[in-house]
């Protein structure tokens, strides 16, 4: 099977680095023409020499912090007034690590809205166009906390299940206009935000960082980390006409580290 996106354009959150790094290079290696979308600026730019252009596309970039919620709602705005894209790939980093009784309201506040309310509303602004195009994919980097909840990431558990049944709903929405909606529930892949995690394990629990690495390595039924790579290879299959019949799901990406749960 041969995936095309030549002739698309996908807007890719949090592609300097990790997981939506990856994507973004799936997507340009299809033929899509891609806009990068982090707060990092010198990794951006590196990222946007790494992309193929082999068909002409033109990348870009456009710099915002996730955690800005208002400043990045004006950049936004001001993008989708000027331009339009066919994919959307909501992803940002995650909020702080901590259980239920280390977060306070404010904690909340802002998860939410570097989660749930970012992505709804920069979806709001990308849903017009694909109407008129009678063509859209729009797809959320979710995590398998939404279905398997982690005792440490209450933020991540709570506003990413919330983004989850929003976006269901969105999905039987906009079905009629050749739009599709869909997350993915993201494992443990080897990334630095996932290093990160186990070190700050590592640290709380007294143990050594290879410990805590081989013991998450031992939890998953494949005995391995994901590769971002393998990420991205999903997402552009999600972001095809191959996918056009596929929608409202949330699709567990983790090595099978969620299959005993519905």
């Amino acid at each position: 099977m041969h995936i095309s996106l030549k002739g698309k354009r996908a807007l890719v959150g949090g592609s300097s680095s990790g997981i939506g790094k990856a994507i973004a290079m799936a997507l340009a290696a299809c033929g899509a023409e891609v806009v990068l979308m982090a707060r990092n600026e010198d990794k951006l730019r590196a990222v946007l020499k790494e992309l193929d252009a082999t068909d002409n596309q033109h990348h870009s970039y456009l710099l915002t912090d996730f955690n800005d919620y208002d400043t990045h709602k004006e950049k936004m705005s001001h993008f989708f007034a000027n331009d339009n894209v066919d994919i959307l790939v909501n992803n940002t980093h995650g909020p702080s690590a901590g259980n239920l009784f280390s977060k306070e309201e404010q904690d909340y506040q802002g998860a939410f809205e570097l989660l749930f309310q970012n992505a709804v509303f920069t979806t709001s602004l990308a849903i017009p166009y694909m109407q008129d195009q009678k063509f859209g994919r729009v797809i959320n980097v979710s995590s398998m906390t939404v279905k398997k909840p982690s005792d440490s990431l209450i933020l991540s558990n709570t506003m990413r299940t919330a983004l989850a049944s929003w976006s269901k709903s969105l999905a039987t929405e906009v079905a009629k206009h050749n739009i599709t909606v869909n997350s993915v529930l993201t494992g443990f892949f080897d990334t630095d935000r996932l290093n990160a995690l186990m070190k700050l394990q590592a640290e709380r629990q007294d143990l050594s960082f290879a410990d805590v690495k081989k013991a998450r390595i031992s939890s998953i039924p494949m005995r391995r980390l994901g590769r971002p790579e393998e990420y991205g290879s999903l997402v552009a299959f999600l972001a095809s006409e191959q996918a056009s019949f596929l929608t409202g799901t949330a699709i567990p990406l983790d090595g099978g580290s969620s299959t005993a749960f519905l």
